[in-house]
């Protein structure tokens, strides 16, 4: 776990890096671009959906029924907007984590392998499609599984558990692809994926809480973020867009790393093996 601290330390240094702050603008203006369109036509005409399964399934009278129970009847008119919400979310999710990829992580990788592995040879062993492609085909497993946990949100401790573990699942796979992608060989990345796959776990976890905080959040203040609905928009893409980018920096430092202890354990065998 050593390293794991080790990496968790740097990343916080360079999350605090000015060209680091600067680069979080872009993935959140580009986010906040996308769901502005997306919201302006496609909000009303969802929340008119939603209301009209609530009314033909009686969903209405269970839910009002539930928090007249815990003392939140004030809450019913905003079910059906706070539902949306979080339909929404996993879209939001994927958008930032897109973004994000697109935008920033190529400056990440610059960023620590330029400064810190300038002698680490790059093997290329991964690309920005391949890095795509494990983005999305991850996040549709997240996103079934996301709205299959919908409903936990109502036990808070239990909502925590399956976001932090959904969270750490995604990111330890998504991002330690794209922290190897350019200087790892496909064999290098895999290697490193399979030995170090717990303390990727840990780091995906540590993040997955982070990744969590802004749901709960929202569930926290329900009634307030229908009524400030486009800033706590932005305020929740901002925050997403933050926690990618300190969790890049943290894959990063523990992958190159670990790529680095890998190629001198290989060349030491090879000399041993040689003499």
């Amino acid at each position: 776990m050593r390293a794991v601290a080790n990496a968790y330390g740097r990343a916080v240094l360079s999350q605090m890096h000015v060209r680091m702050l600067v680069l979080s603008a872009m993935p959140l203006v580009l986010s906040l671009l996308l769901w502005g369109v997306v919201l302006y036509f496609g909000l009303q005409p969802l929340l008119d959906w939603l209301h009209a399964n609530f009314v033909d399934y009686e969903i209405f009278r269970t839910t009002s029924s539930w928090l007249e129970s815990m003392h939140l009847g004030f809450l019913k008119s905003v079910v059906v907007p706070f539902f949306a919400l979080l339909l929404l979310l996993p879209l939001m999710i994927l958008s930032a984590l897109l973004f994000m990829n697109i935008a920033a992580m190529p400056f990440i990788v610059r960023h620590v392998g330029g400064r810190h592995y300038a002698k680490l040879e790059k093997k290329e062993g991964g690309s920005m499609l391949g890095g795509l492609r494990a983005a999305v085909s991850s996040f549709l497993v997240f996103i079934v599984v996301w709205l299959a946990t919908l409903p936990l949100y109502i036990i808070p401790p239990l909502a925590v558990i399956s976001s932090t573990l959904l969270w750490g699942w995604l990111t330890s796979r998504v991002l330690s692809y794209d922290a190897l992608a350019d200087y790892a060989s496909e064999e290098e990345r895999r290697t490193i994926q399979r030995e170090r796959r717990w303390d990727l776990l840990v780091i995906g976890l540590v993040s997955g809480a982070a990744g969590a905080l802004p749901p709960l959040l929202m569930a926290a203040g329900a009634a307030l973020v229908i009524a400030l609905l486009p800033l706590f928009l932005a305020l929740m893409m901002w925050l997403y867009v933050l926690i990618f980018i300190f969790t890049a920096l943290w894959f990063q430092y523990y992958c190159l790393e670990a790529l680095a202890q890998l190629r001198a354990r290989s060349d030491s065998t090879t000399v041993v093996e040689s003499v």
